[in-house]
């Protein structure tokens, strides 16, 4: 009789030790996941840069001690034992999570307020909504997804269903991002 081996769990320090060879990867709950990386077209990055800088002016008027927005692939490991390790499009982190990072590191250690992903032509539902399950189980408090091809927001709250805006709504972060109100149309624009 054979004895299957216990599948590889992999951790942080390894995933980052791999190659780039053109290979976008993550960890969850300490299995690697990858697919060749995504061309980020104009409108996801300009998505990206409007959704950055309406947090950040709406952090600008927050009181200190401050969080961080963070965007561009922003590395974040969510989760130890297993690790759960990945890149998230935009990330508000709270100024404690903030305050606990050393100046030279290359990924947040701690849970984000919010996590926003813009989807990608080549995303496939699965991996959205493994990302989706993830970061609720880890504690994020809200996640937006981004669909530029529609022109709307998914927002997910842990035990909450989810809630859809599009363009002729506006997007709120309340109760965790006090005061944050955008209009969606202003995310395409």
């Amino acid at each position: 009789m054979s004895v299957a081996a216990a599948p590889s769990v992999m951790t942080t320090e390894e995933l980052l030790a791999l190659p780039q060879a053109g290979m976008d990867r993550w960890l969850i709950r300490g299995e690697l996941r990858e697919k060749p990386i995504a061309v980020r077209n104009r409108t996801h990055s300009r998505i990206m840069v409007r959704v950055a800088r309406f947090l950040d002016e709406w952090l600008d008027q927050q009181p200190e001690p401050r969080g961080e927005v963070l965007c561009g692939e922003a590395g974040v490991k969510l989760r130890r034992d297993p690790e759960t390790t990945v890149g998230i499009d935009v990330v508000y982190v709270s100024a404690e999570v903030a305050a606990r990072q050393p100046e030279d590191t290359t990924l947040i250690d701690g849970v984000p307020v919010l996590a926003v992903e813009i989807l990608s032509p080549n995303d496939t539902l699965e991996e959205i909504d493994e990302k989706i399950d993830d970061y609720l189980a880890a504690g994020v408090a809200l996640v937006w997804v981004i669909d530029p091809h529609h022109r709307t927001v998914e927002i997910f709250r842990p035990g909450e269903e989810p809630e859809l805006v599009n363009v002729r709504q506006e997007l709120s972060g309340e109760p965790h991002l006090p005061g944050f109100r955008v209009s969606v149309a202003h995310l395409f624009a």
